[in-house]
């Protein structure tokens, strides 16, 4: 794929995501106190053209470049878990050689501990919500192991962390198949996001509420998501009442219980599925 291919798949599969209505998200319509559409939006745009030349810098620093980029645009953390995800992809896409995710691999594997310290440091110009501190490897000091070994020690309590570990298995296993399943039953992209976001949120519990309120809140959330897809999801006027409801209790004036690890993982599924199947 060319670099404006890469460009255009990021910003396409993080407008696609920020508009689709996802309980507990923002979403057109659906602010949070500190952040709006319009920053994802902001956002979107920012990133395109550093990920169109993720292959011509480290891994770590074109992370860095992408979250510098977006603070040009907005003040809102909206997108370091997304930047954290499609930088690698991006790589992978401008530089295959044998199948996608093998390449992919091959990304992940070669990390360094530069790669490692310059994420640290985007994710602390990000300023994330819940991160605490860890013994090992915190984020308040400097990394002495690579990027893919301090995602290694994240892996239980973050799930950006286990994607890089796993070569991106929820990506490329659950979330792009559901996708897939989704458009070709029928629903437009915005429909088709909401109801894989509702898929993995059922099986996943989402590891950003559970690092602000616990895993027992988590677990509450799964089991809100599965039940709105049993009753149909956005497919079914029940469903879709279930979901309304869902949503409004996930709103409050922290954002606490905000799945916000669970749309990254969407939007990482949608730019992956343009970066494999063609674009939009």
């Amino acid at each position: 794929m060319t670099p404006d291919d890469i460009a255009f798949a990021a910003q396409f599969a993080c407008l696609v995501e920020a508009a689709a209505p996802k309980p507990g998200n923002v979403s057109p319509g659906h602010p949070f106190r500190d952040m709006r559409f319009e920053d994802f939006v902001a956002s979107a745009l920012a990133i395109g053209p550093v990920l169109a030349r993720a292959d011509q810098v480290p891994l770590g620093q074109a992370v860095r470049l992408a979250v510098e980029a977006t603070r040009r645009r907005t003040a809102a953390n909206t997108n370091l878990g997304i930047i954290l995800l499609f930088v690698p992809l991006a790589r992978a896409a401008l530089r295959k050689t044998s199948s996608f995710r093998d390449s992919l691999r091959a990304e992940l594997a070669t990390t360094t501990v530069a790669d490692a310290a310059a994420v640290y440091e985007a994710i602390r110009l990000a300023r994330p919500g819940g991160l605490g501190t860890v013994a090992t490897a915190d984020l308040g000091g400097r990394p002495t192991i690579t990027l893919l070994q301090a995602m290694e020690l994240a892996r239980g309590r973050d799930q950006v962390a286990a994607e890089y570990v796993s070569v991106f298995s929820t990506t490329f296993e659950l979330t792009m198949p559901t996708l897939k399943q989704a458009r070709q039953g029928g629903l437009d992209w915005a429909e088709a996001a909401v109801e894989t976001f509702l898929t993995l949120l059922a099986r996943l519990p989402d590891t950003l509420i559970a690092r602000k309120l616990g895993p027992a809140a988590a677990e509450e959330v799964r089991r809100g998501a599965a039940a709105v897809l049993e009753a149909g999801g956005v497919r079914l006027p029940a469903g879709r009442g279930l979901l309304a409801e869902f949503d409004a209790r996930l709103r409050d004036p922290q954002n606490s219980h905000n799945p916000g690890t669970t749309a990254d993982l969407v939007a990482t599924g949608l730019f992956a599925l343009q970066l494999e199947d063609g674009l939009a």
